[in-house]
């Protein structure tokens, strides 16, 4: 029988629902607090030189009382194989999730979630209503409650799969699945988990170190009216008067302190990061103060694609991410399965994972006939600026022509990297821009494939092949650029239903007779 008791979320809800608004609010907070809050001159009225301070407090109040509400007004319940929830005080909210739509159950534990024993549960469906929420998220729920949402969605579909729903009997079917529940042996296996060397060099090799020089950047530019600028330069001014050896020195503990920041964040996202299968889904555990628990059903994933970044090939590793068609869009759809993990170790996960797929490197590579246009248009595009820079700074403009060979050995190195093939019902697209990828794809998950020549790749008989693919609420493209026309054909030919490999290339040979 379905449960219609209706359940309530813990009342920790409230002061993160508060916190979580604060957060999205907090730049426009700091800068009313900065800007107007440490006014004095005691002249005016004592609430117009604090008024900063009170629209803040009021504020404050506001939310924790908001949070409150939102706490109490959220309800949840099972009926009808459907989670249902409903909120809102003035504007009452009801959404219903059937369980057959359901894809996966991802759980949060954040630092307000661990000393209750609570978790956050966020419900995917396979077409989200929104592009970045889940369709249902319960905030803080104890563990308990968030095995017994499972329960109630192993229980549906197995009541789905058990028996066909006969009218009138629906109802003693539901009683007595529940009341009588079969119990099953979940299998998990461990596949894959990074080490804290794996973690150094994922903090020292990816982008942790921009993105903090950036928000130092980014703050500086929205705060430059209190920063003293003046007294900066003159103390920066007096310290480089110590030599060479001493700013050197401080430099290099600059960017010690960066780096080791980097690799903070690095082990707050992705400490005790492990991959395991289980059953049908992948499930995705990480993080130190917010653990976090993702399932990904195996038949949503789209597409595999390895990623090799230069620096890190010099150490032997690479990055596999995986495109699914449930959630939003962004990095719900675009999940890293392997962060990080050593390149000759890459094959070895994934054919546990996905037994199906051919592994190999693409051997098609392309001729020469395309390899002009790989370079050709950034070199036309780059010749009036260089022109420019010629004219407007010479002599020291003549060092733009350095420009020319560097986009010329760019071009040659994307063609070079370039490659393709079809194994029965799967292609592989290599493929680079700065970091190699190489896009595993089966032809049933292939949304579209498109064909594009311009009037001067039609002269020269190449052609510009695409692969979409569905990534969320989006898509995903693999591309390979400025290939025979012959072999984009070819492709084209695999794609069309019903073909398979060998009548493709049969064609192929048939256009060039």
């Amino acid at each position: 029988m379905s449960e219609q008791q209706r359940y309530k979320l813990h009342w920790i809800t409230a002061i993160i629902e508060m916190l979580k608004t604060m957060k999205e609010a907090i730049l426009p907070l700091v800068v009313l607090v900065f800007a107007n809050g440490w006014k004095s001159g005691g002249t005016g009225p004592w609430y117009l030189e604090y008024l900063s301070f009170i629209i803040f407090g009021v504020l404050i109040v506001s939310l924790f009382v908001s949070g409150i509400i939102q706490w109490k007004r959220f309800e949840y319940w099972f009926e009808d194989d459907e989670l249902r929830i409903e909120s809102g005080l003035f504007v009452k909210k009801k959404r219903y999730i059937p369980f057959d739509r359901i894809q996966s159950l991802d759980y949060t534990e954040g630092i307000f979630h661990r000393p209750f024993g609570l978790v956050k549960v966020k419900v995917e469906t396979a077409g989200g209503s929104s592009m970045k929420k889940a369709e249902g998220e319960l905030t803080a729920i104890t563990k308990a409650a968030a095995d017994r949402i499972k329960i109630e969605l192993e229980e549906a579909k197995r009541r789905k799969k058990v028996k066909p729903i006969v009218e009138g009997e629906d109802n003693l079917l539901a009683d007595e699945s529940w009341e009588s529940p079969v119990e099953e042996t979940v299998s998990v296996r461990k596949i894959f988990s990074m080490s804290t060397k794996d973690l150094l060099v994922l903090a020292t090799t990816s982008g942790g170190i921009g993105v903090i020089l950036s928000g130092v950047g980014i703050f500086m530019s929205q705060f430059a009216d209190l920063i003293p600028f003046e007294w900066m330069y003159e103390e920066i001014s007096a310290f480089i008067k110590f030599g060479v050896l001493i700013v050197a020195i401080a430099v290099f503990l600059g960017l010690l302190g960066i780096w080791i920041l980097s690799v903070g964040m690095t082990f707050l996202s992705h400490y005790k990061f492990t991959v395991s299968l289980e059953e049908e889904d992948i499930i995705i555990t990480r993080g130190l103060l917010e653990k976090k628990r993702v399932t990904v059903p195996l038949k949503r994933i789209q597409s595999v694609v390895l990623v090799e970044n230069p620096f890190r090939k010099v150490f032997g590793y690479a990055s596999v991410k995986i495109h699914s068609a449930g959630g939003g869009v962004g990095e719900s759809s675009r999940i890293n399965l392997f962060p990080l993990v050593k390149r000759r170790e890459v094959e070895t996960y994934l054919s546990q994972i996905f037994p199906e797929l051919h592994l190999k490197e693409p051997a098609k590579k392309l001729t020469a006939k395309g390899r002009p246009y790989y370079y050709r248009i950034d070199f036309l595009w780059m010749l009036p600026v260089i022109g420019a820079l010629i004219y407007f700074f010479f002599p020291y403009g003549l060092f733009s022509l350095a420009i020319i060979p560097v986009i010329i050995a760019y071009g040659l190195w994307q063609h070079r990297s370039a490659a393709f093939e079809i194994f029965d019902n799967q292609l592989i697209m290599r493929f680079r821009a700065f970091s190699l990828q190489t896009a595993y794809t089966m032809k049933k998950r292939v949304q579209s494939m498109e064909m594009k020549q311009s009037y001067f790749h039609r002269r020269k008989g190449v052609a510009t092949i695409l692969a979409n693919v569905k990534s969320g609420m989006g898509r995903y493209q693999a591309t390979v650029q400025h290939m025979d026309v012959e072999d984009a054909e070819m492709i084209l030919n695999w794609y069309e239903k019903g073909k398979n490999t060998s009548e493709a290339i049969v064609d192929k040979e048939t256009n060039q007779n």
